[in-house]
């Protein structure tokens, strides 16, 4: 991936440019110190000069008011924010013309940001102070009052806190009263620019010292460049976080999230002073000191799948190989390509205006749909859909063209989402809540309200990434999460009653599903941890070690992620940028096979024969979600768990096949939903007896006398079991029933001889 970079002839301002911001995807506007501002239209090549500035107006930044979800992309915005050298900001509407002039700082105002709700305008200057204004120019608060001036600042993505640079110093201010700020050390010279991406929440900073750095919002740093020949002049992320683009003296370069370098472009054009994307993420302008304005747009975009290979040759051209027989597909659109994936035998092309939905097997024949906003932010895939997020909002389609669902929730705000808070399988959509990132909402394939069944899922923490299963049916459907403390959950989304909840694992940074079965693999610190079998957990928590493996090789260096999972190969992405690919055996795929499909003996055969503990583990936990005592013994008696195999001897024993699979599902530690099962079939005696044995004493209290039955049994195994351990009666309940009822030992085994045989009648 790289720019591809073009200049006019001739130079179209007279003086240094210091500004350039985007108000439609095909028109940008620029202002220099030569006092004029000027507009360019990048469908015909033409430039207008809009206005001529007063002439003690040298401008330091300028923004346009940020789109409502309603307005029209083609149409822009109407109010821009012009900052100057004399301590001023002006409000411009379209045409030019100066509506209004505010007195803002004493000194130069270098910053002028209007928020992504367009509720406030952020200015910052040469006097240390960092102000907030409304849409009208009216003065709400000075956030910070500092000795030192203020160089480049930045809303997050809720406009809840403010970012900005201060000598050597990032500090993260939080608008709330009595918040304290989160401030530390980030360069060894001045900080010059900085950006706070919405979509990521990633900030990036460059300084003096000729670094650029990548950072949490809390100061943890997660990337720092090389020496560059010269100080960083210029930062902007791509809108979608994807992507930011760092610009110097005579450098323009283009980076991925993490830090490293897709491409390096030098320029003859001298320091690059400011950048802005489009706001589709596909193109760049810059402004530069020697009178132009550089424009770029991203080529070369390259996906894999499987044995297909496509690359973005230009702003209208894909090329699609097959490494199979070398053949090549060469794709022409009439509109540039500003969204492509590439995935399940299919290639999925969003332009501003179409979508282009092509078969694997008939390139030449694509579905085409046309896009109602024209704006597509995000793009996703899996077997049966895929998934157009949209400016204002999300929409399905199959892949014949046909659109399936539109779901929304409250305050959804589809501009800043990205594949870690929203995810795609056949059956479900799971999106990260924006106001609140504890929540996730989970919704039915062809239907826009949440499920039914079940509420969205609720968190103790804030969640940072997301991602669901795409193997198996709706029931098997799995969503994996990782919160803010770096810890995997796995949780079921379907099913009756309560979901089911587990932890898997610490300190995980980044994490994928395979594309067809479930197995997961993840980074845990710098280690790659493939889960070959995650639904374990909630089969028998005891053999989760035993069903993944490992692998902490010094290939994946520091702070890598997982780039993909398919087939059996798992690509992990290095700080550098290279990829280290790491295999999983075929036989796992194999045994996910067998077991789906319910062919237990070839599934054992398959097992003897490769005789691996990570196996034999995974089996044991699919013959116990499938009930299957005589594979689950033998895979527990494999990998030496001899107390589970003790116990599923002892469930053989067990005469009714309804009393069977309680006692199988109690193994799996689904307490409630085994003594559910008891009941619904009239086992009262079994449910009693099972919460005895694992000493819920009250509820086997309220079962019996519900019930009206073995109410001195219960007393008499509490009695039992107090003497045991040597302690005294405390509980209200039973020492109500302490004097009321006389325990005779004869009496209570008879009535249990009695409910014993009659299970056993029923069996037969």
């Amino acid at each position: 991936m790289r720019f591809k970079t073009s200049l006019a002839k001739e130079p179209k301002h007279t003086d240094f440019v210091t500004c350039v911001d985007w108000n439609t995807t095909e028109e940008v506007y620029s202002c220099s110190d030569d006092h004029t501002l000027l507009r360019w239209n990048l469908m015909n090549g033409e430039t207008v000069k809009i206005t001529d500035l007063p002439n003690n107006l040298y401008p330091t930044d300028m923004h346009w008011f940020p789109r409502g979800p309603g307005s029209n992309r083609k149409q822009g915005s109407d109010l821009l924010v012009i900052t100057s050298a004399d301590g001023k900001f002006h409000l411009l509407n379209r045409n030019g013309r100066v509506d209004r002039t505010v007195d803002a700082h004493k000194g130069a105002v270098l910053v002028g940001r209007w928020s992504y709700d367009g509720a406030g305008l952020l200015t910052a200057g040469e006097d240390g102070q960092v102000k907030i204004w409304s849409r009208g120019g009216m003065l709400r608060s000075t956030v910070v009052q500092a000795g030192a001036p203020v160089y480049s600042a930045a809303w997050s993505a809720d406009s809840n806190q403010v970012l900005y640079a201060q000598g050597k110093m990032l500090v993260v201010k939080p608008l709330m009263p009595n918040s304290n700020p989160i401030r530390w050390k980030a360069h060894e010279a001045l900080i010059l620019k900085v950006a706070w991406n919405p979509s990521n929440n990633l900030i990036v900073s460059g300084g003096e010292d000729c670094r650029y750095k990548v950072w949490d919002p809390f100061g943890q740093q997660l990337y720092c460049s090389g020496l560059h020949e010269y100080p960083i002049t210029a930062l902007s992320w791509a809108p979608n976080g994807g992507l930011f683009a760092v610009g110097s003296f005579n450098t323009l370069r283009l980076c991925d999230e993490s830090g490293w370098s897709h491409s390096l472009e030098k320029l003859s054009t001298g320091s690059v002073y400011a950048l802005a994307w489009s706001s589709d993420g596909t193109q760049i302008a810059g402004a530069c000191a020697n009178g132009h304005c550089v424009f770029a747009h991203v080529i070369e975009r390259r996906l894999e799948w499987h044995q297909y290979e496509a690359t973005l040759t230009g702003r209208r051209n894909i090329s699609v190989r097959d490494v199979s027989n070398e053949s090549w597909e060469r794709l022409e659109f009439p509109d540039r390509v500003i969204q492509l994936a590439l995935g399940y035998d299919h290639l999925v092309v969003v332009t501003p205006s179409q979508c282009h939905i092509f078969d694997s097997h008939h390139w030449n024949t694509p579905s085409i749909l046309e896009l109602r906003e024209g704006s597509v932010c995000m793009l996703l895939l899996c077997p049966k859909f895929f998934l157009l997020v949209e400016r204002a909002s999300v929409n399905l389609y199959s892949y014949e063209g046909r659109l399936v669902s539109s779901p929304r929730w409250a305050a959804m705000q589809p501009e800043t989402m990205n594949d870690k808070s929203i995810s795609l399988s056949d059956d479900t959509i799971a999106a990260r809540d924006q106001n609140d990132a504890k929540v996730i909402h989970i919704f039915e394939i062809g239907s826009t309200k949440a499920l039914s069944e079940a509420p969205p899922m609720l968190h103790t923490l804030g969640i940072l990434e997301i991602a669901l299963n795409q193997g198996g049916s709706a029931a098997d459907r799995l969503i994996a999460f990782v919160d803010r403390s770096h810890d995997l959950f796995l949780a079921s989304v379907h099913g009756t009653g309560q979901r089911k909840f587990g932890k898997l694992g610490r300190m995980v940074q980044s994490l994928r599903w395979n594309c067809s079965i479930n197995i997961l693999a993840a980074i845990q610190d710098t280690t790659l941890t493939v889960w070959y079998y995650p639904a374990v957990i909630f089969s028998d928590k005891r053999i989760v070690e035993k069903t993944c493996v490992r692998n902490d090789s010094s290939d994946f260096g520091k702070n890598p992620i997982v780039a993909s999972f398919v087939g059996n190969h798992v690509g992990v992405r290095r700080v550098d940028g290279s990829l280290v690919n790491s295999s999983v055996p075929m036989t796992v795929n194999i045994l996910h096979e067998f077991a789906s499909s319910s062919r237990w003996e070839e599934a054992r055969k398959l097992c003897r024969v490769v005789k691996e503990d990570a196996l034999w583990a995974c089996l044991a936990a699919m013959a116990i979600k499938a009930k299957n005592l005589l594979i689950a013994e033998e895979a527990y008696a494999a990998i030496e768990e001899m107390d589970r195999v003790e116990y599923i001897q002892h469930i053989k024993k067990i005469p009714n096949r309804t009393a069977q699979m309680a006692e199988m599902i109690l193994m799996t530690g689904s307490i409630e939903e085994a003594e559910n099962l008891l009941l619904q079939n009239g086992l009262i005696f079994r449910a009693i007896m099972a919460n005895v044995n694992l000493h819920n004493w009250i509820r086997a209290l309220d079962l019996a006398t519900k019930h009206r039955t073995h109410v001195d049994t219960v007393l008499y195994n509490r009695n039992q079991y107090l003497e045991a351990i040597q302690k005294s009666e405390t509980s209200e309940k039973f020492l109500a029933l302490k004097d009321q009822i006389k325990l005779d030992p004869d009496k209570i085994q008879r009535e249990i001889d009695r409910d014993l045989e009659r299970e056993k009648g029923s069996a037969k």
